[in-house]
This record gives C-alpha cells, sequence and structure tokens, in this order.
C-alpha cells in the first residue's frame, strides 16, 4: 500500500526538478542574449538569475530560517540585477586597413548565409572594450573626472612611448559573438596594466565598474543577438566553416592614440561610434592640438553641466520652491498697489 504512494510523490518531484530546469534554462539564455548586446561578451552571467549558489531553504526548520534564507535570496538578485552595465571605455579602432579587413571578412560571412548580415558590427563601431561600469545620471560628472585621473596613471605606464595593438585571427565565444583577435606580444603587459589602472580609479570614485572574468581584450565584428529572429529560424551558432580562411590572418596594427567614456544605452553618433562623455588622448601624436582643444571643450562642459544640475537640484528644494513663490507674490502685489495709484493720481488730474 505505501509503495504507489512512495512512486506518486517521486513523480511530482521528477515533475517539479523537470519545471525547474526548464526555468532555469530559459532564465540564462534570456539574460545571456540580454548581456551580448552590450559593447561586451565576457560578463559573467553564472548568478544572473538568482538560481545558483543561493543558500538552500530548510524545510525541515522554523519559519524564521525560511524567512531569512528567501530574504538572502532577494538581496542576491538585487545585487545582480543592480549591477547591469551601461557604459564603458572604449579605444577606437580607426585604421583603414584593419577596418577594410574586418568589411571583407564580414562579407564573405553574409556570402556564406545572408541572414547574418543584420548580426554584423556596423561601420564606426569597431573598438576595444577596456573597462565596463554603471553609471547613474548623476555619476556621469565621477565618470568624466575618473577618466582625466587615469591619464597620468597611463603616461606613467607608457613612459612615453606607443602603445601598438597588432590583431590577427578570428575566434568566437560560444559561437555567439565574433571576434577579430589580439595578437600577443609585447604590447599586452601595458594594456593589462592600464585596464588595471582603469579599474582601480573608477572603483576608488565609488564606481561599480569591471567584471568578474579577467580582462581580454577583443574586436568584435559580429553577434547573433543583435538578430533574435535567428534563432527561430535554427541558426543558433555562428559556423567556424564561415570564417576558417581569416584563421591566422593579419588585419593590421593600431596605434593607441585616445580613450572614450561611451554610453551602451544612448543614441549612437553619425559615423555609426557610441555617444562618448569625454575622452583622453594618449601617447605621442602628431596633430594632438585639435584632441586637446576638443578634451579642454569637453571638460568646460561637463563643468557647466555639473553648475546646471546644482541649480536645479537647488531649486527643487522646498524652501527655495516657497521664498520664490513669497517673492513673486510680494512683486505682484507691489505691482497691483503702483497700478492702482497710476489710476487714482490719473482720476485726481481729470
Amino acid at each position: 500500500m505505501e509503495r504507489p504512494e512512495a512512486e506518486e510523490v517521486n513523480s511530482n518531484e521528477c515533475e517539479n526538478m523537470s519545471r525547474k530546469k526548464e526555468i532555469s534554462e530559459e532564465c540564462e539564455a534570456n539574460t545571456m542574449d540580454s548581456l551580448l548586446e552590450m559593447p561586451f561578451a565576457t560578463i559573467d552571467t553564472k548568478d544572473d538569475c538568482g538560481l545558483t549558489d543561493v543558500p538552500q531553504i530548510n524545510l525541515e526548520g522554523s519559519e524564521e530560517n525560511e524567512w531569512i534564507s528567501k530574504d538572502q535570496i532577494k538581496k542576491k538578485k538585487k545585487k545582480h540585477k543592480g549591477y547591469q552595465p551601461n557604459y564603458f571605455l572604449s579605444i577606437p579602432i580607426t585604421n583603414k586597413e584593419i577596418t577594410g579587413g574586418i568589411k571583407i571578412l564580414q562579407n564573405a560571412i553574409i556570402q556564406e548565409d545572408k541572414r547574418l548580415a543584420k548580426a554584423m558590427t556596423s561601420d564606426g563601431s569597431f573598438h576595444i572594450t577596456l573597462l565596463v561600469m554603471l553609471l547613474h545620471e548623476d555619476e556621469v560628472n565621477i565618470g568624466v573626472d575618473a577618466l582625466l585621473e587615469l591619464k597620468p596613471f597611463i603616461e606613467e605606464i607608457l613612459q612615453g612611448k606607443h602603445l601598438t595593438l597588432p590583431f590577427q585571427g578570428v575566434d568566437t565565444f560560444g559561437h555567439h559573438v565574433g571576434f577579430v583577435k589580439l595578437a600577443e606580444g609585447d604590447h599586452m603587459n601595458p594594456l593589462l596594466e592600464i585596464a588595471e589602472a582603469a579599474k582601480r580609479t573608477f572603483q576608488e570614485k565609488g564606481i561599480l565598474a569591471g567584471e568578474s572574468r579577467s580582462f581580454k581584450p577583443h574586436l568584435t565584428f559580429m553577434k547573433l543577438s543583435k538578430v533574435p529572429w535567428l534563432r527561430k529560424v535554427g541558426v543558433k551558432k555562428i559556423d567556424p566553416k564561415f570564417y576558417e580562411k581569416f584563421i591566422s590572418h593579419r588585419f593590421g596594427e593600431e596605434v593607441v592614440h585616445r580613450i572614450d567614456l561611451c554610453s551602451m544605452l544612448k543614441k549612437k553618433q553619425s559615423n555609426g561610434y557610441y555617444h562618448c562623455e569625454s575622452s583622453i588622448v594618449i601617447g605621442k601624436r602628431p596633430i594632438g592640438i585639435r584632441d586637446l582643444i576638443n578634451e579642454a571643450l569637453q571638460r568646460e562642459r561637463m563643468v557647466l553641466k555639473s553648475k546646471v544640475k546644482q541649480i536645479k537640484e537647488l531649486l527643487f528644494q522646498p524652501e527655495i520652491q516657497a521664498k520664490i513663490r513669497r517673492e513673486l507674490f510680494e512683486e505682484r502685489s507691489i505691482n497691483n498697489s503702483n497700478q492702482e495709484n497710476d489710476v487714482d493720481f490719473t482720476a485726481t488730474l481729470t
């Protein structure tokens, strides 16, 4: 008599476990698609759904223990939900040899499957992501300050030398994101030092910055997540055969001359590049006078924006608003009184 009951319980448990697995896989897929839309592709997504490494609820314990466990789960979910990067430090790739080679690569892949055309990174957007971060509207100025403070650290690392980045070969992240690889060489150490200095500088400002995984510089040229319907028609991976001719291809070298603080979410510029809040010029560059002027203008603009923000905050204070209303009322009363006196004086003359 007891055996069928046990089998029914086991059946229900299996059904629940199966359902939990489906929910977990669906949540993980949605999270991955969301993150791959950003201009970075190495964020650790392990706990984004709050389904792993979470304290288990003790069903035999007290209601208090159960409440504590649920509270811990909520806090963990909130923590991961709160850190969704929306800004990043970008090293723009402008060498026409590199960008031209990438266009040839993209066209070769499109020839293999025309459905992949919209998955390609657009012209003007090619870059290396140095650091990702979360900046609220009132923290953008802090981010700009951190970028300006980063410049002397970079100059100290480079010691007046150029930082040249050679690009060679193609690879993918999980067959979902295609990128041109940064070749190994002496340039890697100073680049990693700059990335670490950037992370430290922004974090010391109280900014949520950095990733859980180690920094892996790469130049993205396509993302399947840019075209959600591809999954529905069976295109779930980038076929290695599409880019096998470029596995060892030398794309060229980029001399780093600028680092930008860019928004992932704001409208891109007319040239296809990301919205840029501020920039710093690094290394030796003969035509640096224009960049220096732009940098000075950017700094002045941010100072003005900061002052405007302070004025707005001041005007929203209840006591200030009450004072303004009071002064306007008094001024209106005086004006009305003066108008009445003018009418009386005119009547007296007539």
